[in-house]
């Protein structure tokens, strides 16, 4: 039940990400032709280009996590034993959760400064634009926190505890076999 949540999650923050891209091609090429052609332009643009970027990024970070789509290398993992595939799958996991919680804290901090701080031109609290790293963190947690209780639990196979895949070893169709 869980994982069809996260799943959901991904397709839904895919979407958005989708979104963001194309609002920000919109946006840049419709100021450059107003500069251009018109000598004026959108003093939004710049700006809320800037924070369709800065949230894709870590949209996309949680989708990179959720695909398992991160670069990395499993040549040393994949020679282990079962037993010390899981080992590094725990403390793998255990770092990442730390690392989450360091983005969590880091981003929380920048939030609760940045309150009643507004944007330049648009004039939004910038503790949007951080909450970024708060979404990111949150959701990232859920997923290493969800895979962490699946090898705790025994739920995990063989397979799934290489974090990584090679290009060539990643089926052409759905990312999830």
């Amino acid at each position: 039940m869980l994982q069809k949540l996260i799943d959901q999650i991904s397709r839904l923050l895919s979407l958005l990400m989708v979104v963001s891209l194309a609002l920000m091609v919109v946006l840049v090429f419709t100021n450059v032709v107003l500069r251009y052609a018109f000598n004026s332009g959108l003093t939004v643009s710049e700006e809320l280009s800037r924070w369709l970027f800065v949230w894709m990024t870590f949209l996309g970070a949680f989708v990179g996590l959720h695909d398992k789509g991160h670069l990395g290398t499993d040549s040393l993992i994949a020679k282990l034993p079962v037993a010390g595939k899981k080992a590094c799958f725990f403390l793998a996991h255990v770092l990442m959760l730390f690392c989450a919680w360091l983005i969590f804290r880091g981003s929380w901090d920048q939030v609760v400064i940045n309150y009643e701080t507004t944007s330049p031109v648009m004039e939004v609290s910038m503790a949007l634009f951080y909450s970024s790293g708060l979404l990111f963190s949150v959701l990232a947690g859920l997923i290493l926190s969800h895979d962490l209780f699946k090898l705790l639990t025994g739920r995990l196979s063989e397979g799934e505890l290489i974090g990584v895949r090679e290009s060539d070893d990643m089926p052409h169709g759905d990312p999830h076999p």
